[in-house]
């Protein structure tokens, strides 16, 4: 395994390697001037809400607790409503719930939001009717409209970003600490699940479970269960855009610690994990808690190579791995993965992407996700963890808080047939707020087989 780096790092250290996945903008003074402005900006999350972050990671890595990381694909910048964030919001605190009660351990919520915004993309072009224009990469960069105008890559969508990200996470506090996430009314965050779907009976009893539960307690106590009232909320999204990133990262005295204020959890990608790349400089300086997505095309070495790089202290809860080896390969590349890991001597926090390698397309033409594999993917990684003496400590899902009809099964049996109903995303399938709830119930009573 390569030693540990020793070479000088800063902010913009990143910008002597080659950087992957990384637009090309054809106007570098107007380029310039909005990263200058980026970096004066205020910074979206501070540090010591990070550190509580990287504490409670520490925990689900020694099996105490849950992750329960999810979101949008890609978020956009008209999405950014009250309505839209607070149904997205509601999902993740449903599965949560659920979630608790299975498990019977805390579970930390982490959204892919507030930031979702620039998506790595298979090519650098696209080509439709004879005609090539650049590829969509989000609309941190560029909108998806196929014209010259629309694809061409626009400094000042960094700035509506950061607005939107700013406003998203604002807006997300507000309903936490406003009593929106009070589990002594979890009915308050029904979606109309319990209308529709087979499973909805028994998301009641897990709501009417908990809040007599708490009001038990606080009866025989005479005191609030204030940590159960109120939760905390983080957000995550991949650190692609590296210009972005470096603009919001800080030196913070107090700490005597660089941080990527622009969200809590940055992720690197599957694309952009080189060992020698732009992307593993950047990470290894800034003191977030990170994710790296992990997949086949991963070997011992490599892996063994980014964990020296990215956690050579091996601090607890500052290294996850998200693995998204597909349903076809999970048994094959996990347990290889986990020995790999185990040879370094380092601990890491485990966490399953059950989306990522299910991706397919239906026979009308549409990308889209079978739920059964999802379901299968999961359910093989908690064995295999199980049998190998190691801990599924997290799920990394792509899902909405909207009616959406992306990925197929679940308990309404979605079809291919069903798709063209309501598909919305731009990008990459996600599950529907029912089909999210449907996994969390899943996920609970199966787990319970391999703990």
């Amino acid at each position: 395994m390569r030693s540990t780096d020793t070479t000088p790092w800063h902010p913009a250290s990143w910008q002597s390697l080659k950087a992957a996945q990384q637009p090309v903008y054809d106007d570098a003074a107007a380029l310039s001037r909005v990263v200058a402005a980026l970096a004066r900006l205020p910074p979206i999350v501070v540090s010591w809400e990070i550190e509580n972050l990287r504490e409670r990671l520490a925990a689900v890595q020694r099996g105490e607790s849950f992750l329960l990381q999810g979101g949008d694909c890609a978020e956009t910048l008209e999405e950014c409503e009250s309505d839209r964030i607070a149904k997205q919001l509601k999902v993740l605190l449903q599965m949560s719930l659920v979630l608790l009660s299975g498990l019977k351990k805390p579970v930390v919520r982490v959204g892919r939001m507030a930031g979702q915004y620039a998506k790595p993309r298979s090519a650098d072009s696209e080509t439709r009717d004879g005609k090539t224009l650049p590829a969509y990469r989000g609309d941190l960069v560029n909108r998806p409209e196929f014209t010259p105008e629309a694809r061409r890559a626009d400094p000042q969508l960094l700035l509506r970003g950061y607005e939107r990200a700013a406003l998203t996470l604002n807006f997300v506090r507000a309903l936490v600490d406003g009593g929106f996430a009070d589990l002594h009314h979890p009915e308050y965050w029904d979606l109309g699940f319990v209308r529709h779907a087979e499973l909805g009976s028994a998301y009641e009893r897990i709501v009417h479970s908990i809040a007599d539960a708490l009001d038990f307690f606080e009866s025989m106590t005479g005191q609030a269960v204030h940590e159960a009232t109120r939760i905390d909320f983080f957000a995550s999204h991949e650190g692609l855009h590296l210009l972005y990133e470096q603009a919001q990262t800080r030196f913070i005295p107090r700490q005597n610690r660089w941080y990527d204020l622009s969200t809590h959890m940055p992720w690197i990608g599957a694309r952009t994990g080189q060992i020698d790349g732009a992307h593993v400089e950047f990470f290894r300086g800034i003191s977030n808690p990170i994710g790296v997505k992990i997949g086949a095309a991963m070997d011992d070495q490599w892996l063994q190579e980014l964990i020296a790089r990215l956690n050579p202290q091996n601090q607890p809860g500052r290294l996850t791995l998200i693995h998204r080896f597909g349903v076809k390969d999970t048994e094959r590349m996990l347990p290889r993965a986990i020995e790999a890991v185990r040879r370094t001597g380092h601990t890491v926090l485990w966490c399953c992407d059950p989306m990522h390698g299910n991706t397919e397309t239906s026979t009308g033409g549409f990308k889209t996700r079978r739920f059964e594999n999802i379901l299968k993917e999961l359910e093989l990684s908690f064995r295999i963890h199980a049998e190998l003496g190691s801990y599924l400590g997290g799920v990394h899902i792509e899902l909405t808080g909207e009616d959406v009809t992306e990925c197929t099964g679940g308990a309404r049996g979605l079809t291919d047939a069903d798709l063209k109903r309501a598909y919305r995303s731009q990008v990459d399938p996600r599950l529907n707020y029912e089909q999210a709830l449907e996994l969390a119930m899943l996920i609970a009573e199966r787990s319970k087989r391999h703990a």
